[in-house]
C-alpha cells in the first residue's frame, strides 16, 4: 500500500491552466444549467444560451454573462460560434437532443440520464461512433468528495477487494416538491409518475465512477402507492420506489434505490473491502467515517485545488458541478475522451433501464447489455 488514507484526503497536485484554447460553450435550459461554472473556466467562454421560457432564458444570459440567447436547441446548432452544448432538457428528450448535437458537428455535456430505452442507448453508441465527438454526462455523484475519496482509495488498494457496495438516491415527490417538478402552468411535467430506475445514475455512480466495474445482471422490487401517478403516468409506471440488487463483472454485489416516496432526501453510498470501508454521512444523521487499519478517520477531503481558482465555490450536489465543468472543458482541450463518457454513462443508465423491467417482472434476474 503505497499511499495512506490520510494522504488521498489531500488534492495534490493543484489545477493549471496548460493551454490558452477558448472552447466556445451554449448552454440550453435555465433550470439545473444555471447552477454551472462555464464562464469562470479560464478556457471557456460561453457564446450562446437558450430556453424556451423568457425568465429562465434571461436567467441564463445574466449568469454565464451572454448577450446572445436563443429559444431552442435548433436554434443553438445553427450556430457555427458553438463549439460545445451543455443541454439540460427532459429526462425523455436527452439521447435525442444529444444526437443532434453530435451530428451537429458539435461535442454534448448532458444532464443525467443517457437515455430511455435500450433502442436510445444503441443509437447513442452508434452516433458517437460515426462522429467522433467528446461526449460527457453530467452525473454528480461521479464527482462528490466521498466519491472521489472512494476512487483513490481503490486505486491505492486501500479498500483490497471491494466486494460489496451500495448506492442510493431519494427525492421524495411530496408538497411543494410535486407542485413544483411535476406540474408546469397546470400541465404535467416529464417527471410525472417517472419510473425511478429509469433515473438510476445518482446511485450507479458510486460503483461504476469508483471502480469500472460493470452491471452484468440486475433483480429489481418495485413498489407504488394507490395514487392517481401510479397509475395515470405517460410510461406505465405502477412504482416510486425501487431497489435492485447487482452482480458486476468482477462477481461483486452491489445494491442501488431509487425512491420518490421513502421519507429520505439525497445521494448516498457506502463502500465495504476486505481491509477497509468507507460511509458517507446521509440525512438521518448517520456519520461519514472511514474505518481502516490505521484506525477509523473522520476528516473530510477537501478538493477544491482541483479546479481552477474561481470556480472553488459549492452549487450543489456536493461541490461536483465546478468538477463536472472543469473535467468537460479540460477534456476538448486536451483532445482526450471525458472521465465521464459516453461508454460510463450507458454503464449507469442502462442498468436502471433493465432493473425497471425486472421489477415489472416480478423481480426476474434480468441480463444487462454492455456497450463499448
Amino acid at each position: 500500500m503505497s499511499e495512506s488514507v490520510h494522504e488521498l484526503l489531500k488534492a495534490g497536485k493543484p489545477w493549471e491552466q496548460t493551454s490558452d484554447r477558448m472552447v466556445r460553450m451554449a448552454v440550453v435550459g435555465g433550470g439545473f444549467g444555471a447552477c454551472f461554472h462555464w464562464h469562470e473556466h479560464p478556457n471557456c467562454k460561453v457564446v450562446a444560451v437558450a430556453d424556451p421560457i423568457s425568465d429562465r432564458r434571461n436567467g441564463l444570459m445574466e449568469r454565464y454573462q451572454c448577450e446572445t440567447a436563443y429559444e431552442t436547441l435548433d436554434d443553438v446548432l445553427a450556430d457555427d460560434n458553438v463549439e460545445g452544448v451543455a443541454i439540460f432538457s427532459g429526462a425523455p428528450d436527452h439521447a435525442r437532443h444529444v444526437c443532434a448535437i453530435m451530428e451537429a458537428g458539435k461535442h454534448p455535456f448532458c444532464a443525467v440520464p443517457a437515455c430511455f430505452d435500450l433502442e436510445e442507448a444503441e443509437m447513442l453508441a452508434e452516433i458517437k461512433e460515426s462522429t467522433g465527438a467528446k461526449y460527457m454526462m453530467a452525473e454528480t455523484s461521479w464527482y462528490r468528495w466521498e466519491t472521489i475519496l472512494a476512487r483513490r482509495m481503490f486505486k491505492a488498494g486501500i479498500f483490497g477487494e471491494l466486494i460489496y457496495s451500495e448506492g442510493e438516491y431519494y427525492h421524495p415527490m411530496v408538497g411543494e416538491e410535486v407542485q413544483g417538478l411535476w406540474w408546469r402552468d397546470g400541465q404535467k411535467t416529464w417527471r410525472y409518475g417517472f419510473p425511478p430506475m429509469h433515473y438510476p445514475t445518482h446511485s450507479s455512480a458510486f460503483l461504476v465512477g469508483v471502480t469500472g466495474e460493470r452491471i452484468l445482471k440486475i433483480s429489481c422490487a418495485g413498489w407504488g402507492p394507490e395514487e392517481p401517478w401510479c397509475f395515470d403516468n405517460v410510461y406505465g409506471n405502477p412504482y416510486s420506489h425501487e431497489v435492485s440488487m447487482c452482480i458486476t463483472d468482477q462477481g461483486h454485489s452491489f445494491r442501488c434505490n431509487v425512491s420518490w416516496s421513502a421519507h429520505a432526501f439525497g445521494e448516498r453510498a457506502q463502500w465495504f473491502g476486505r481491509e477497509a470501508s468507507l460511509y458517507m454521512p446521509d440525512d438521518a444523521g448517520r456519520p461519514y467515517i472511514i474505518r481502516c487499519p490505521e484506525g477509523d478517520i473522520t476528516e473530510f477531503p477537501d478538493y477544491w485545488e482541483l479546479v481552477p481558482e474561481k470556480m472553488r465555490y459549492d452549487t450543489g450536489h456536493g461541490s461536483s458541478h465546478a468538477f463536472l465543468t472543469t473535467e468537460f472543458i479540460d477534456a476538448i482541450v486536451a483532445d482526450r475522451e471525458p472521465e465521464v463518457n459516453l461508454y460510463e454513462a450507458l454503464a449507469m443508465t442502462v442498468p436502471g433501464i433493465v432493473g425497471h423491467q425486472s421489477a415489472l417482472w416480478e423481480g426476474q434476474q434480468m441480463e444487462v447489455p454492455q456497450y463499448g
